[in-house]
């Protein structure tokens, strides 16, 4: 994986405030019903690790890609 490269999150809750605060280095798009995230990736690690914090947080990952450059 380049470093830095760009991935957007799509998960099927509208998270709250706190919920948000967890992902710091994340950012918010309108998503409507659920939640968007995208933000830099530095590598499989970060991006595994990433969607282990959704799984603990009880979250629901629709989907996952990496953004173009």
């Amino acid at each position: 994986m380049d470093s830095q490269v760009r991935y957007e999150f799509q998960l099927a809750e509208r998270l709250s405030a706190t919920a948000l605060a967890a992902f710091p280095e994340l950012h918010l798009a309108d998503a409507g019903l659920g939640t968007i995230l995208f933000g830099p990736v530095r590598d499989r690690s970060e991006l595994y690790g990433f969607l282990g914090r959704f799984d603990i947080m009880g979250l629901t990952v629709l989907g996952f890609h990496r953004l173009p450059d």
